[in-house]
C-alpha cells in the first residue's frame, strides 16, 4: 500500500493528512503553528507518519505542501496554493458542493469549484484581519471566553447590537465598551457574527454561490457564524463529513495521490 501526504502550514495552525491509494484518510493532525514554519511542518508530519507506522516523510509516495508557509515544507515534492487545495479537499469530501468561504487565520477567500475539483474562480480579502481567525481570537478575549464558548454565545440572542467598527483593533475596543456598559453579551456577540457574515457576502458572490455554500478553515466550527451567514446570505451552509479545518491538507494529499499514481 502506498501513502500520500498533504501538509498545510497556516499562519495560526498547521495541519497534516495522509491518505492511502483509495483516497481514504488514514492519519491527520492539527497543531498550533510555531513562529518557524519549517518546524511546524516537521512536527505535524512526524505526528501523522507515526500514526501510520512510517519513519520519515520520504517513505510517502508523494507529498505536497500548501498554505501560508508552503515554501517552508522541506520534504515536499512540490507545493500548491491553499486555494486549489481547499477546492480539491471539499470536492473529494462532497462533490455536490460548488462554493466555499474559507476563513483562515489572516484572510477570507471565496472559492468556486469546477466539476473536477479545480478552482473555477476565487476572490480574497487579505488587506484586513477583520472577520478572520485572529479577529475571533481577539473577540473571545474581550468576552473572557474560550473560542468554542464564544462561537455559541450569539445563538441565544433575541436582538442584535450592531458592531460598526471595520478594523479588528477598533472592533475590540467597541466590544469592550459595550460589555462595560452592561449590554447583553449574547446580543453583542450576535452583532459581531452579523458583521463578519456581511463581509462574507461579496466573497460568496465571487464564489458563484446560488443556493448553498460550505465553510472551511477553523472558523467553520463557529456555530454562531454559520447561523449568521445563512441569515445574511440566504444560503444553506453545508456541513462537511470531514473536519473543515483539514480541507487544505486533505486537498494537498489528494493532489499528491493523483500525481503519485500517475508516476507508475
Amino acid at each position: 500500500m502506498k501513502y500520500f501526504g498533504g501538509c498545510d502550514v497556516g499562519s495560526t495552525y498547521t495541519k497534516a493528512v495522509i491518505i492511502d491509494e483509495t483516497g481514504k484518510i488514514v492519519a491527520d493532525t492539527t497543531l498550533k503553528s510555531k513562529i518557524n514554519a519549517e518546524e511546524s511542518a516537521k512536527l505535524a508530519m512526524a505526528e501523522v507518519l507515526q500514526q501510520v507506522g512510517l519513519e520519515k516523510s520520504e517513505d510517502l509516495a508523494y507529498l505536497i505542501g500548501t498554505g501560508y508557509g508552503r515554501n517552508k515544507v522541506p520534504f515536499a515534492d512540490e507545493n500548491i496554493s491553499e486555494i486549489s487545495c481547499h477546492a480539491m479537499g471539499v470536492h473529494v469530501t462532497n462533490p455536490d458542493v460548488k462554493a466555499i468561504i474559507d476563513i483562515g487565520g489572516q484572510d477570507i477567500k471565496g472559492i468556486s469549484i469546477d466539476t473536477d475539483g479545480t478552482v473555477k474562480n476565487f476572490a480574497m480579502n487579505d488587506k484586513c484581519a477583520a472577520g478572520t481567525g485572529r479577529f475571533y481570537e481577539a473577540m473571545a478575549r474581550s468576552f473572557e471566553m474560550s473560542l468554542p464558548e464564544f462561537s455559541k454565545l450569539s445563538l441565544s440572542a433575541k436582538n442584535v447590537i450592531p458592531i460598526t467598527a471595520q478594523c479588528t483593533v477598533f472592533a475590540e475596543s467597541e466590544v469592550i465598551t459595550l460589555v462595560g456598559e452592561g449590554k447583553p453579551m449574547n446580543e453583542i456577540a450576535a452583532g459581531i457574527q452579523m458583521a463578519v457574515a456581511k463581509r462574507c457576502f461579496v466573497m460568496s458572490k465571487k464564489a458563484g454561490a446560488t443556493d448553498s455554500i460550505t465553510l472551511t478553515g477553523g472558523c467553520a466550527k463557529n456555530d454562531g457564524l454559520k447561523a449568521a451567514i445563512e441569515h445574511v446570505l440566504k444560503l444553506k451552509v453545508v456541513d462537511l463529513s470531514v473536519d473543515p479545518q483539514l480541507m487544505g491538507a486533505l486537498g494537498a494529499a489528494e493532489y499528491a495521490r493523483q500525481k503519485g499514481l500517475a508516476r507508475k
